[in-house]
């Protein structure tokens, strides 16, 4: 996994066909996916229950490319190392998710991943100040965690500042939540990278019928990037 500020599209498997993921991963990055994104929810930090290790474990053969595993539980360090046994390049805590982020994602590097902060739409670029030199990836939701297809909230200004933060760190910024055509120019525009989209993907296509996958993911790489035009 190399470091580059290229626009990558990464397809949350949430929004996938649950009894063909293995299929829905192989489709997605044919179709032009560069990151696979499982969002592990756990029914206390967010209400809904989805993935475990087991789950990405299960899938790592079948994707090529960057497993993107996003934590939406708490605690969560309990189960890093069981993430990181599975296969996963990158996973993200939530500052919020507990008192001792600085030990999180000290663990998930000692684990061997690269490690992910992620920031609910109430909590400021701020909160990463202190951290930056120890992460990878800093993940803007632009919805509240726990459910796909859910309308976008603007968080440019959050980017705008993250990227003045970051500076030439080689720190990622992934937007997720509500990415679409439409919205995809705004977060480019204001310095992300790495864009987060479920519904706008697999919409219209499935594993029998994948060229909407791709139809789908071009659209959303082509206006984030027309931003550069």
């Amino acid at each position: 996994m190399t470091f580059d500020r290229k626009i990558k599209i990464a397809p949350s498997i949430l929004a996938a066909d649950f009894a063909n993921f293995g299929a829905e991963c192989e489709a997605i990055e044919a179709q032009g996916a560069d990151w696979v994104h499982v969002d592990v929810m756990d029914g206390h930090f967010v209400p809904n229950i989805t993935f475990g290790p087991a789950t990405c474990a299960a899938i790592r053969p079948h994707i090529k490319g960057v497993m993107d595993v996003h934590l939406m539980i708490a605690p969560v360090d309990p189960y890093i190392d069981a993430f990181a046994a599975a296969g996963a390049d990158v996973i993200t805590a939530h500052v919020e998710a507990g008192p001792h982020i600085h030990r999180t994602l000290q663990a998930i590097r000692a684990a061997g991943a690269k490690a992910g902060i992620a920031l609910n739409p109430g909590t400021p670029a701020s909160a990463v100040e202190p951290l930056l030199d120890m992460i990878d990836l800093v993940c803007v939701m632009t919805v509240n965690p726990g459910f796909g297809g859910q309308k976008f909230i603007d968080m440019t200004d959050k980017v705008r500042a993250l990227r003045g933060l970051i500076g030439d760190r080689p720190v990622h910024i992934e937007i997720d939540g509500g990415v679409d055509p439409d919205t995809a120019p705004l977060v480019a525009g204001a310095g992300a990278d790495v864009l987060v989209a479920g519904s706008a993907v697999f919409r219209g296509g499935s594993v029998g019928n994948p060229a909407p996958y791709g139809d789908n993911i071009r659209a959303i790489r082509a206006a984030a990037e027309g931003v550069y035009a």
